[in-house]
């Protein structure tokens, strides 16, 4: 985690503290879930896309993708996108 000094009014932070314990939670729990939804507001709503890969009739992959090796994957699913339409 990274450390933020921010400057805030005195009875704003006295205040987000008591309502913060009152919620079971600290200020910096808070603070934290909210930049994460203001971050989040602009990001497309559309569900991830997760591509699947080609697999034989047992349920492994085919062979030659080395579930290890990134670049293996990435052309495996490139390869599935034209070759092995689902």
């Amino acid at each position: 985690m990274t450390n933020l000094t921010i400057s805030l009014d005195e009875n704003l932070v006295k205040l987000a503290r008591i309502k913060a314990i009152q919620e079971g939670t600290s200020l910096s729990a808070k603070v934290r879930e909210l930049l994460s939804i203001y971050v989040r507001q602009d990001m497309p709503s559309t569900a991830l896309v997760i591509p699947k890969l080609p697999t034989s009739g047992s349920g492994g992959l085919l062979p030659g993708i080395d579930p290890c090796s990134n670049r293996s994957m990435f052309d495996a699913i490139d390869a599935a996108e034209y070759k092995f339409p689902t």
